[in-house]
């Protein structure tokens, strides 16, 4: 089979037709059958015609989507599924004549059947070959999929059937883009043993624009895309209106796809600006990744026709909220307010109500807007500039929750028991008025901080937001005995200069007030999924499949090394995830377990197959709560009000929807990831030359991404900067080894590194290596949060603080070395003014023996050898219930000041031995020489050495005393010593880290 791209397609099909099409008789058929009309009278026709076409309809009906043909089309075509029936049971290509014959084709129909073929064969679903015959791909060992490139040139081709992808060497890809859909077929193997394909035919092309730099070399225009993955630079044609100036940024229109033997070739279309110019980075965002970012003229029409508040006619059929005292409780920076909440004792129980901005009322199925908000699938959230679903009128305004004016919802009223099962629910439209638009801060600050100007602020709604607290405190049990996984995760933000650009980096610290509304969302989002699937109506369930067997394997051999394990078997439920975060939570390399077992999971999405929701432990989740910026909750909207009127509601192919939601989402992160992440090279490009220090945050072949502490910042530190050695990466591990040294990298471990290139036409940050991986440092106290601090003085504390110390006297777990072989030990701590007996670890002996004055050689028999005692300093405890962390740590400086003082006294004693052989060495010399003189001086010097020996070794004791003391007041050195492997957490992808790093202070 022949080379083709889409183009040489057309123009054959197209001639194919056009000889065909000579011979067919007036095409009186296959036109969609308007709404209300029933079938096209048969008047006129033959009587031939009529009974050819009471045959032909006969061996139609043995097309098993027969029926569905007939709901869309006047004259039914054979589906496409029937097609492929007939042509899996020919088991033979087909030409266009043999197949119509087959499937009964009449002559009026011949023009849109081959229409209907045309489009099968641009989906990959049949394919030509030379003889214009028709076949299977599969026959013909053709795989479809869609390519994925490279900015090296080549690139992989992500398959249809989910198999592993196909490699697509340079020359294959010379003639592709970044995203277009082809077949291809398997023709060897690459230099690694994977599959490489050759391209058979381009079925779809993904870009008719792109957003580039515009370059000029010998006075020929070129653009560089700004989208990596499209390795070739576009021609510009010339003559055309646009006269950028080189190094501005533009959007080109492809006027000729590359080919064979040339580049494509593009039209400047707009000029955007100067690269560094304010804004530039989200509107090249935007058109990188194709985001819909101005409404159709069709939206703004019906946008202009909206009224500016809610209407007498609006209430009807709705129930009347406005006296309850709901109220919104959102972040300070935001404008839309999707939900209020409300909740009173009823009984022994509660009654919470969740109500939720009608947008459904507003955007009416299959109009412009909804045709808006449906290809934009959900709201982007730039650094400082938003890119809404909806229109401003209706997202800021008409369907948000503002405070003081009425607004239409939908309301889930759910009865809950007092351990937070929910007894029974009820949905209805009704009308409320937010009470107060209040902030997270706020409600924490009157609620758990127990500040009086607060409370005093919110002294008419305290009594209902108290009630929400208790409700949350229940559901908090629930949630825990439900199993749902928790990760722990710290949110950053960005504070701008008035340039626009970053000032400030700073963590956005998640309080309880965040995770009250949190669990009040979760509520109404479960009674809306049982709400729909009691009642058989199609859905779009948020999904969260178990981990794949691959990864649960790596997870499994990951946890053997510190000597953990995770339950459940071959299919783990969210419940065993949960126990073993409960296990390692107070674990100095709790972060690097964590990410870890975060990373083996799964990502979220839409689709109508209900497999549950594994993260949450749920059997049935999906998306209600947020209808202003999702459209998969707007969905789940009108499939309520249908199940209420007794209807049903079919936007159409469920699955193809999921399916588009879900990339939409993923497409909103990745513009994001792209404006922070140049954000944070134009706010690090000053700072050349600077040293930081960091946490491992991620680990790849080809080296270590390294997450900054504090301005949480991340880059490559590339393989080839780690040191004269091979390393190969071990992917089980997470971990780089060196081959020749064995010095190992791992996830989590601390390095100090130097900033050596900011690029910013890359948006990448590279780093060289200082010193690493860093012995573990005692973080600095922070505050005690409301948890620790009543568990501290013992006194009843707000149970939703997602890290607890525990009790005095139970067992915490030691860090492991990160090369472990077997369980990290565990001991128990003494209480205070006790003396405990130190070991002092392997990995520990090599600085202890450098802290004695002797090399690690020597002091870790001694260290081995000797035991002695150690008080335990107990500064802390005499404050109060020490936490487990603290315990660690102040074993590890007891470890270190008793072996310090060990390594000492053992190499003295060991001097003093050596000088009493050296004596007698001496005598024995004395003797055989039988020389006065020479015998009174060996006497002489036998005598003094001894009494230098001595004072040495007393010095050397003195010496140990002040590092053991030294120690004591600086805990951190200590800990170097004792665990030179253990990491601080590491800081999450993109910036984001972990609650325990802001112990660092």
């Amino acid at each position: 089979m022949t080379r083709k791209t889409k183009n040489t397609t057309q123009t054959r099909v197209a001639a194919h037709t056009g000889q065909r099409s000579r011979n067919t008789a007036a095409q009186t058929s296959g036109r969609p059958r308007p709404a209300g009309q029933g079938a096209a009278p048969t008047a006129g026709r033959s009587r031939a015609a009529r009974k050819t076409a009471a045959r032909v309809s006969a061996i139609r009906l043995a097309d098993p989507f027969h029926e569905r043909e007939a709901q869309k089309y006047e004259q039914p075509l054979p589906s496409r599924e029937y097609v492929l029936q007939v042509l899996a049971e020919r088991g033979v290509p087909m030409p266009f004549d043999e197949l119509a014959v087959a499937l009964d084709i009449q002559p009026f129909e011949r023009e849109h059947f081959d229409r209907r073929l045309r489009a099968m064969e641009r989906d990959g679903q049949v394919v030509r070959n030379r003889r214009d015959a028709y076949l299977l791909p599969d026959k013909a060992e053709l795989i479809k999929g869609r390519v994925e490139g490279h900015p090296d040139g080549f690139g992989f081709l992500r398959r249809d059937d989910g198999e592993p992808d196909i490699f697509l060497g340079p020359k294959e890809m010379r003639e592709l883009l970044h995203g277009d859909r082809i077949l291809v077929r398997i023709a060897g193997q690459d230099r690694r043993g994977r599959p490489e394909g050759r391209l058979v035919e381009v079925l779809e092309r993904a870009n008719s624009r792109v957003v580039g730099r515009i370059i000029s070399e010998h006075g020929v225009m070129i653009v560089v895309p700004e989208n990596r993955r499209l390795a070739q630079d576009i021609l510009i044609a010339p003559g055309g209106r646009k006269k950028p100036e080189p190094g501005q940024i533009v959007t080109v229109e492809l006027v000729e796809q590359p080919t064979k033997f040339a580049q494509p070739i593009g039209r400047i279309v707009e000029v955007l600006g100067n690269y560094a110019d304010p804004g530039m980075e989200i509107e090249i965002a935007l058109r990188k990744h194709d985001l819909p970012f101005e409404f159709s003229a069709e939206a703004k029409a019906e946008t202009r026709k909206l009224p500016a508040a809610v209407r007498k006619k609006d209430w009807a059929g709705r129930e009347d909220l406005t006296k309850l005292p709901l109220v919104t409780i959102d972040g300070e920076t935001a404008k839309d307010f999707d939900d209020a909440v409300y909740c009173e004792r009823q009984g022994k129980g509660y009654r919470l109500i969740v109500a939720i901005a009608d947008v459904s009322h507003y955007v009416d199925a299959g109009k412009g807007l909804d045709k808006d908000a449906f290809d934009r699938g959900n709201s982007v959230y730039f650094p400082r500039r938003v890119i809404p679903m909806l229109p401003e009128k209706l997202s800021n305004g008409l369907c948000s929750l503002n405070p003081q004016v009425e607004r239409l919802a939908m309301a889930a009223d759910i009865n809950l028991s007092a351990t937070g099962e929910i007894k029974s629910y009820r949905f209805y439209p009704a009308v409320i008025w937010s009470h107060a638009r209040l902030t997270y801060t706020q409600v924490a600050a009157a609620l758990y901080e127990r500040e009086g100007a607060a409370r005093k602020a919110l002294a008419g709604l305290l009594p209902q937001l108290e009630n929400l607290d208790k409700l949350f405190r229940v559901l908090l049990k629930a949630r825990a005995k439900r199993g749902a996984i928790d990760f722990e995760t710290t949110e950053t933000r960005m504070i701008f200069d008035d340039n626009g650009k970053i000032a400030q980096i700073v963590p956005e610290v998640r309080n309880d007030a965040h995770r009250l509304i949190e669990e009040c969302m979760l509520a109404a989002n479960v009674c809306a999924s049982d709400f729909l699937a009691k009642r058989e109506h199609p859905a779009l369930y948020r999904i969260h499949d178990s981990p794949s067997e691959d990864k649960l394997g790596k997870l499994r051999e990951f946890l053997k090394e510190f000597g953990l394990g995770i339950g459940g078997g071959d299919e783990p439920r969210a419940r065993d995830y949960a126990m073993l975060l409960e296990q390692i939570k107070d674990r100095p390399d709790a972060q690097l377990l964590q990410t870890v077992m975060l990373r083996s999971l799964k990502q979220a999405m839409y689709s109508p197959d209900n497999v549950g929701h594994f993260g949450l432990a749920y059997e049935a989740y999906t998306h209600f709560t947020s209808p202003i910026r999702r459209y998969p909750d707007l969905l789940i909207h009108r499939g309520i009000k249908a199940a209420l009127a007794g209807e049903q509601y079919r936007p159409g192919d469920w699955e193809q929807i999921g399916l588009h939601c879900s990339m939409t989402e993923r497409r909103a992160d990745e513009a994001t990831r792209d404006v922070v992440a140049f954000l944070k090279c134009y706010f690090m490009q000053d700072r050349v030359g600077e040293t930081f220090t960091g946490s491992v945050s991620s680990v790849v072949p080809f080296g270590l991404f390294v997450a900054l502490d504090d301005i949480f910042i991340e880059g490559l530190l590339h393989i080839s900067d780690l040191g004269s050695d091979y390393f190969h990466y071990d992917e089980t591990r997470h971990a780089l080894l060196g081959e020749r040294t064995g010095k190992q990298f791992r996830l989590s471990d601390r390095v100090k590194v130097q900033l050596v290139r900011v690029d910013m036409a890359t948006n990448k940050i590279d780093f060289r290596l200082m010193e690493g991986p860093l012995p573990a440092e005692r973080p600095a106290a922070e505050p005690a949060g409301p948890v620790e601090a009543a568990e501290e003085a013992q006194a009843p504390a707000p149970a939703g603080r997602a890290r607890r110390t525990k009790a005095a006297g139970q067992a915490p777990v030691e860090a492991a070395p990160a090369v472990a072989t077997a369980p990290a030990p565990v001991s128990v701590p003494a209480p205070a003014g006790a003396k405990r007996r130190p070991r002092a670890t392997e990995a520990g002996l090599p600085a202890l023996a450098a802290a004695a004055g002797e090399p690690p050689a020597k002091a870790r028999p001694a260290a081995r050898k000797a035991r002695a005692k150690a008080p335990v300093v107990a500064a802390e405890a005499a404050a109060g219930q020490a936490s487990v962390l603290d315990d660690i740590w102040q074993k590890a400086v007891d470890q270190e000041a008793a072996a310090v003082k060990l390594a000492a006294e053992e190499a003295a004693a060991g001097k003093v031995r050596k000088a009493a052989a050296a004596k007698a060495g001496k005598k024995a010399k004395g003797a055989a020489d039988k020389g006065t003189k020479t015998k009174a001086k060996a006497k002489a010097g036998a005598g003094e050495k001894p009494a230098k020996k001595k004072a040495a070794a007393k010095e050397g004791r003195k010496k140990a005393d002040k590092t053991a003391k030294a120690a004591k007041a600086a805990p951190s050195d200590a800990a170097k010593a004792v665990e030179p492997r253990a990491s601080e957490p590491a800081a999450r992808p993109g910036g984001k880290s972990s609650a325990k790093e802001k112990r660092r202070g």
